[in-house]
């Protein structure tokens, strides 16, 4: 018998890079989704790379009732991984309710089913936006989470004193709580990668989709922050190392090598680089030009995120392999695949 896996958020980008990775290492997985930000032809995408098309769940985990008939279904389950949640941090700015409803209430409301049905393996999907505006560069685990700049980030800070306030009282749960410094890429098959719906929200779809004309202009938002080149800097990572880390964490609990009853990690390549710096790695690995402009400053930004992931290396016997060549090649890849550019 497989291990079975849930994985909520499961049709998501990093989630189902997350699901061939388990699949890959002979887990069963079963997809939990509402489909707010993904679409149902995720599960064969994953079927074609893997040749095992996973169970796809299709509810609300905001929604108790919902929530309940799932995980009652699948109770021989031995952990989860919890990517479900709203994730576009300007949008969280104008719709804080609407993101604190739906990040909290359907952690809340899955820690609550696994507990009920008995799984007690349970893995965070969480965000470098905890630390708010960090004292120091780079950033370890134990450096001082401050207010996030978002309702978003705030969400992610809330819910991990959330699952601290769990393991601090007499429940029986392991949590991982990977924190995400900045995911790009996609799978070297070309069948997944980030499709956000709508206008995208992350730099690396926007940058393909203005490449393929879809969209105009790319925006850059601001020049003046204390960088060196004036450009909010950012800590990139592969969303397949990712994806492994992922699975490393849960093998892990699943062996019950975790020192803590809940354990954080940084995940990230530790290599910042300027929004600029992507913009021309970009340009060079393609040789595709953007239309790019400078703009004022983004609500929510910070000058500079980048990871120390030590911690991770020696714990979870991981490391980033791609570097960000790779890493834009494989998102060009990707996006024009699903657009059959010629380029």
């Amino acid at each position: 018998m497989k291990t079975k896996v849930l994985i909520t958020g499961g049709t998501g980008y990093i989630g189902s890079h997350t699901a061939v990775t388990l699949i890959e290492a002979g887990y069963e997985v079963i997809l939990i989704d509402n489909l707010s930000n993904s679409s149902e032809n995720v599960v064969s995408r994953i079927g074609t790379i893997t040749k095992v098309k996973p169970e796809l769940e299709v509810i609300d985990l905001a929604k108790m009732e919902q929530c309940a008939t799932v995980f009652k279904r699948h109770q021989d389950a031995k952990a989860i991984i919890h990517f479900a949640a709203l994730k576009a941090v300007g949008e969280s700015v104008k719709k804080p309710l609407e993101y604190y409803s739906n990040n909290i209430g359907s952690l809340t409301n899955t820690l609550i089913c696994a507990k009920k049905n008995g799984i007690d393996k349970f893995i965070f999907s969480s965000s470098a936006t905890v630390f708010g505006e960090p004292d120091s560069i780079p950033i370890t685990e134990d450096a001082l989470r401050k207010r996030p700049f978002s309702p978003y980030g705030n969400s992610k800070k809330v819910s991990e004193e959330i699952m601290e306030d769990l393991v601090a009282s007499e429940s029986a749960v392991s949590i991982t709580s990977l924190r995400y410094f900045n995911p790009i890429g996609a799978h070297d098959s070309g069948e997944l990668g980030e499709l956000p719906s709508g206008v995208p929200n992350n730099l690396m779809p926007y940058i393909t989709q203005t490449a393929t004309g879809i969209r105009e202009k790319l925006w850059v938002y601001g020049d003046d922050y204390p960088t060196r080149d004036g450009i909010p800097i950012r800590d990139y990572i592969h969303v397949v190392d990712l994806a492994e880390a992922h699975l490393s964490a849960m093998e892990r609990l699943l062996k019950e090598e975790n020192e803590e009853p809940m354990e954080v990690f940084n995940l990230g390549s530790g290599v910042g680089y300027s929004v600029m710096e992507v913009i021309h790695a970009f340009e060079t690995t393609t040789g595709q030009k953007l239309n790019y402009e400078i703009t004022h400053r983004r609500n929510g930004d910070v000058p500079q995120l980048v990871a120390s992931s030590e911690l991770a290396y020696k714990k979870l016997d991981w490391k980033p392999k791609r570097n960000l060549s790779e890493m834009v090649g494989s998102a060009w890849a990707w996006e024009k695949k699903i657009r059959n550019t010629k380029n």
